[in-house]
């Protein structure tokens, strides 16, 4: 989503109409869910997706038809089975689909994009709030507990009903769209090898932030990692002394060896983190944790850890260890947020 955001400020920039598409509403079978954005200029869709196929190119020309009339609209597809077989698609159900028209240059959206990108860079959690009231011209805005709602007119009563899931919420005549922007929560890896690198893009892809954190100098180069937020040079037995994890956070260990796992597994224990994930075999894990025991960890402190990390779904290469890795933390993401 950061990088929607970015090109839309580029595009009003550079003088540019957009229109921001969003599936505000969705049911059955549809190829993506509510939530699923994507930006179209007079150049088309220039990034994201609302899941392909025929629905996302209607949208597409339907984009283009809001760019000509200057206005926002709702459109409803309605895939009852001889709608999905007219359309191509294998898959049937409701979609709700919201075209916001952005006009070039319009000042309150470039300050609002100016302000998402600031809550990207700081991983502040946040809000994204869209009027999608019918035959208004709707607006954008962003809610955080420290700044309250930030860009167009949006009531306070909306605030109580923001939550982990897209929602749409009525307040009055006005009805509004409502999905939490940036999840709270950093991901801090401990290692920057091989699977690290391959870890790193594959947790970017689905909306994780991600620090490496590496003792090695050629290890922790910024160029190994350009998706991670940071690449942090630590000395691995003083961890507070560079991050504080918080118990939003994410821990994934896979140093370059047992000493170095069981210097950032003894710290980690100690620190709140929502997770604590260590890479590596069942022998390698009896061998550590009876070092730990050894320094006072009790076995409830030991269940905290995740290990191996990852769903077991037989992968091998860091690329295949990735995507079980990613799989993971998406399903311990899934289980905090519906909680």
């Amino acid at each position: 989503m950061k990088n929607l955001f970015c090109l839309l400020h580029t595009a009003l920039t550079q003088n540019q109409d957009a229109v921001l598409v969003t599936v505000v509403a969705s049911s059955g079978s549809t190829p993506r869910g509510t939530g699923a954005r994507m930006l179209i200029t007079k150049d088309g869709r220039i990034a994201g997706t609302i899941g392909g196929g025929a629905v996302e190119y209607r949208s597409e020309q339907l984009a283009r038809t809001v760019l000509d009339q200057k206005s926002s609209r709702m459109e409803y597809f309605r895939l009852r089975k001889n709608q999905v077989e007219d359309l191509g698609m294998i898959c049937g159900g409701d979609v709700n689909v919201y075209f916001q028209y952005i006009p070039a240059g319009d000042p309150q959206t470039l300050a609002l994009t100016d302000r998402i990108l600031s809550l990207y860079a700081h991983g502040q959690q946040s809000w994204l709030i869209t009027d999608i009231t019918p035959e208004q011209a709707g607006g954008l805005a962003v809610y955080t507990k420290k700044s309250g709602i930030v860009g167009s007119q949006i009531p306070s009563g909306i605030i109580p009903g923001l939550g982990s899931r897209p929602a749409q919420i009525r307040i009055g005549q006005n009805l509004y769209y409502c999905e939490k922007l940036i999840q709270a929560g950093m991901v801090y890896i401990f290692g920057g090898g091989h699977v690290a690198q391959a870890l790193v893009p594959a947790l970017a892809a689905v909306d994780f932030r991600c620090t490496v954190l590496e003792d090695r100098e050629d290890f922790c180069r910024k160029q190994l990692f350009p998706q991670a937020e940071e690449t942090i040079l630590i000395d691995n037995t003083r961890v507070a002394d560079f991050i504080t994890i918080r118990e939003d956070d994410y821990v994934v260990i896979m140093t370059r060896g047992h000493k170095d796992d069981t210097l950032i597994q003894a710290q980690a224990l100690q620190t709140p983190a929502h997770y604590i994930g260590v890479i590596g075999s069942a022998r390698k894990t009896a061998g550590v944790f009876a070092v730990l025991r050894e320094q006072g960890f009790t076995d409830q402190d030991l269940s905290r850890i995740t290990t191996p990390i990852g769903l077991d779904i037989g992968s091998e290469t860091p690329a295949e260890i990735a995507v079980s890795i990613t799989a993971q933390l998406i399903q311990v993401r899934a289980g905090r947020n519906h909680s």
